[in-house]
Protein backbone atom coordinates (compact mmCIF):
# COMPACT_ATOMS: atom_id res chain seq x y z
CA UNK A 1 0.00 0.00 0.00
CA UNK A 2 1.60 3.40 -0.84
CA UNK A 3 -1.45 5.07 0.91
CA UNK A 4 -1.69 5.94 4.39
CA UNK A 5 -4.88 3.89 4.79
CA UNK A 6 -5.17 0.77 2.62
CA UNK A 7 -7.69 -1.98 1.80
CA UNK A 8 -6.09 -5.17 2.25
CA UNK A 9 -6.60 -8.37 0.72
CA UNK A 10 -4.55 -11.63 0.45
CA UNK A 11 -3.22 -10.31 -3.03
CA UNK A 12 -1.95 -7.37 -1.91
CA UNK A 13 -0.53 -8.69 1.94
CA UNK A 14 1.56 -10.91 -0.26
CA UNK A 15 -1.25 -13.63 0.45
CA UNK A 16 0.53 -14.71 3.61
CA UNK A 17 -1.07 -13.39 6.54
CA UNK A 18 0.49 -15.44 9.86
CA UNK A 19 -1.65 -13.61 13.05
CA UNK A 20 -4.71 -11.24 13.57
CA UNK A 21 -5.56 -10.43 17.13
CA UNK A 22 -8.50 -8.38 18.00
CA UNK A 23 -9.38 -5.84 20.66
CA UNK A 24 -12.18 -7.75 23.37
CA UNK A 25 -12.57 -4.29 24.43
CA UNK A 26 -12.98 -2.41 21.60
CA UNK A 27 -15.51 -3.56 18.57
CA UNK A 28 -13.92 -3.55 15.45
CA UNK A 29 -10.21 -2.97 16.39
CA UNK A 30 -7.90 -5.90 14.65
CA UNK A 31 -4.03 -6.02 14.31
CA UNK A 32 -2.69 -8.39 11.39
CA UNK A 33 0.47 -9.11 10.34
CA UNK A 34 1.98 -11.78 8.06
CA UNK A 35 5.20 -13.03 6.17
CA UNK A 36 5.60 -9.59 4.33
CA UNK A 37 4.95 -5.82 5.34
CA UNK A 38 4.70 -5.73 9.13
CA UNK A 39 2.19 -4.98 11.02
CA UNK A 40 -1.66 -3.20 9.55
CA UNK A 41 -4.48 -1.67 12.00
CA UNK A 42 -8.01 -2.07 11.73
CA UNK A 43 -10.35 0.41 13.82
CA UNK A 44 -13.75 -0.15 11.55
CA UNK A 45 -13.89 -4.38 11.11
CA UNK A 46 -11.82 -4.55 8.27
CA UNK A 47 -12.92 -2.18 6.05
CA UNK A 48 -9.79 0.11 6.16
CA UNK A 49 -6.17 -1.06 7.22
CA UNK A 50 -3.18 1.52 8.50
CA UNK A 51 0.51 0.23 8.62
CA UNK A 52 1.66 0.63 12.19
CA UNK A 53 5.12 -0.53 11.88
CA UNK A 54 6.68 0.97 9.03
CA UNK A 55 9.68 2.28 9.71
CA UNK A 56 9.79 1.20 13.50
CA UNK A 57 10.46 -2.55 13.42
CA UNK A 58 14.07 -4.15 11.75
CA UNK A 59 11.72 -6.91 9.81
CA UNK A 60 8.73 -7.44 7.76
CA UNK A 61 7.77 -11.08 8.71
CA UNK A 62 5.34 -10.92 11.80
CA UNK A 63 5.17 -14.27 13.74
CA UNK A 64 2.41 -13.30 16.41
CA UNK A 65 0.41 -10.58 18.07
CA UNK A 66 -1.04 -10.19 21.70
CA UNK A 67 -3.05 -7.28 22.97
CA UNK A 68 -3.01 -7.13 26.96
CA UNK A 69 -6.92 -7.79 28.45
CA UNK A 70 -5.98 -5.61 31.49
CA UNK A 71 -4.58 -2.70 29.12
CA UNK A 72 -5.69 -2.61 25.24
CA UNK A 73 -3.02 0.11 24.66
CA UNK A 74 -0.37 -2.59 25.18
CA UNK A 75 0.40 -4.31 22.05
CA UNK A 76 3.43 -7.09 21.31
CA UNK A 77 5.15 -8.17 18.21
CA UNK A 78 7.01 -11.29 17.46
CA UNK A 79 9.00 -11.54 14.51
CA UNK A 80 9.60 -13.68 11.75
CA UNK A 81 7.56 -16.35 10.16
CA UNK A 82 6.37 -19.47 12.18
CA UNK A 83 5.34 -21.47 9.03
CA UNK A 84 9.00 -22.04 7.74
CA UNK A 85 8.95 -22.61 4.04
CA UNK A 86 11.49 -22.12 1.48
CA UNK A 87 11.52 -18.44 0.98
CA UNK A 88 12.09 -17.73 5.06
CA UNK A 89 13.95 -14.68 6.91
CA UNK A 90 14.46 -15.09 10.58
CA UNK A 91 12.86 -12.22 12.95
CA UNK A 92 14.93 -10.46 15.21
CA UNK A 93 12.88 -10.83 18.45
CA UNK A 94 10.09 -8.67 19.96
CA UNK A 95 8.56 -5.59 20.01
CA UNK A 96 6.10 -3.70 22.30
CA UNK A 97 3.82 -0.84 21.97
CA UNK A 98 1.73 1.15 24.97
CA UNK A 99 0.45 3.15 22.75
CA UNK A 100 -1.93 0.98 20.90
CA UNK A 101 0.49 0.37 18.06
CA UNK A 102 1.59 4.31 17.19
CA UNK A 103 5.07 3.70 18.30
CA UNK A 104 7.20 0.72 18.95
CA UNK A 105 10.08 -0.36 20.70
CA UNK A 106 12.65 -3.82 20.42
CA UNK A 107 12.07 -5.59 23.77
CA UNK A 108 14.81 -8.19 23.19
CA UNK A 109 15.44 -11.74 22.23
CA UNK A 110 17.14 -10.98 19.12
CA UNK A 111 18.49 -14.49 18.26
CA UNK A 112 15.32 -16.14 18.99
CA UNK A 113 14.78 -16.61 15.17
CA UNK A 114 11.44 -17.35 14.38
CA UNK A 115 8.12 -16.37 16.90
CA UNK A 116 5.50 -18.52 16.96
CA UNK A 117 3.49 -16.95 19.59
CA UNK A 118 3.17 -14.28 22.59
CA UNK A 119 0.74 -14.94 25.44
CA UNK A 120 0.45 -11.44 27.76
CA UNK A 121 -0.67 -12.86 31.29
CA UNK A 122 -4.65 -11.69 32.00
CA UNK A 123 -4.28 -9.25 34.82
CA UNK A 124 -0.53 -8.05 34.88
CA UNK A 125 0.71 -6.92 31.45
CA UNK A 126 4.33 -7.05 32.38
CA UNK A 127 4.28 -10.93 32.74
CA UNK A 128 4.57 -12.22 29.04
CA UNK A 129 5.57 -15.54 27.67
CA UNK A 130 7.20 -16.01 24.12
CA UNK A 131 7.49 -19.54 21.82
CA UNK A 132 10.68 -19.02 20.01
CA UNK A 133 10.84 -21.52 16.91
CA UNK A 134 14.25 -20.31 16.78
CA UNK A 135 17.05 -19.59 13.39
CA UNK A 136 15.70 -21.44 10.52
CA UNK A 137 19.19 -22.01 9.18
CA UNK A 138 20.76 -23.80 12.37
CA UNK A 139 20.60 -24.95 16.05
CA UNK A 140 20.94 -21.68 17.94
CA UNK A 141 20.13 -21.71 22.14
CA UNK A 142 17.38 -19.17 21.96
CA UNK A 143 14.86 -21.75 21.38
CA UNK A 144 12.06 -22.92 23.50
CA UNK A 145 10.04 -20.52 25.79
CA UNK A 146 10.45 -17.27 27.32
CA UNK A 147 9.36 -14.93 30.26
CA UNK A 148 9.60 -11.64 31.16
CA UNK A 149 7.94 -10.32 34.63
CA UNK A 150 9.24 -6.97 34.17
CA UNK A 151 7.40 -5.68 30.82
CA UNK A 152 9.84 -6.73 28.20
CA UNK A 153 13.29 -5.80 30.16
CA UNK A 154 14.79 -8.72 31.08
CA UNK A 155 13.81 -12.25 30.09
CA UNK A 156 14.26 -16.06 31.41
CA UNK A 157 14.36 -19.12 29.73
CA UNK A 158 11.79 -21.07 31.18
CA UNK A 159 11.66 -24.21 29.08
CA UNK A 160 14.51 -25.57 27.06
CA UNK A 161 14.69 -29.08 25.23
CA UNK A 162 17.94 -28.39 23.49
CA UNK A 163 20.27 -26.34 20.88
CA UNK A 164 17.23 -28.15 17.41
CA UNK A 165 14.23 -28.05 19.56
CA UNK A 166 11.98 -24.84 19.49
CA UNK A 167 8.21 -23.94 20.68
CA UNK A 168 5.75 -22.45 18.31
CA UNK A 169 2.84 -22.18 20.60
CA UNK A 170 1.50 -21.27 24.12
CA UNK A 171 -1.71 -21.64 25.90
CA UNK A 172 -2.46 -19.56 28.84
CA UNK A 173 -5.57 -20.35 31.05
CA UNK A 174 -7.30 -17.15 31.91
CA UNK A 175 -8.82 -18.47 35.10
CA UNK A 176 -5.59 -19.78 36.43
CA UNK A 177 -2.72 -17.78 34.51
CA UNK A 178 0.21 -19.05 36.77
Amino acid sequence: CALPICNLTNFSRGGRSHTIVGVPSQAGVFYMGGANGGVFKTTDNGGTWVPVTDGQINVGSTGSLAVSDSNPDIVWLGTGSPDPRGNISNGDGVYKSTDAGKTWTHMGLPKAGLIGRVRIHPSNPDIVFVAAIGNIFGANPERGVFRTKDGGKTWSQVLKVSDKTGAVDLSMDPKNPN
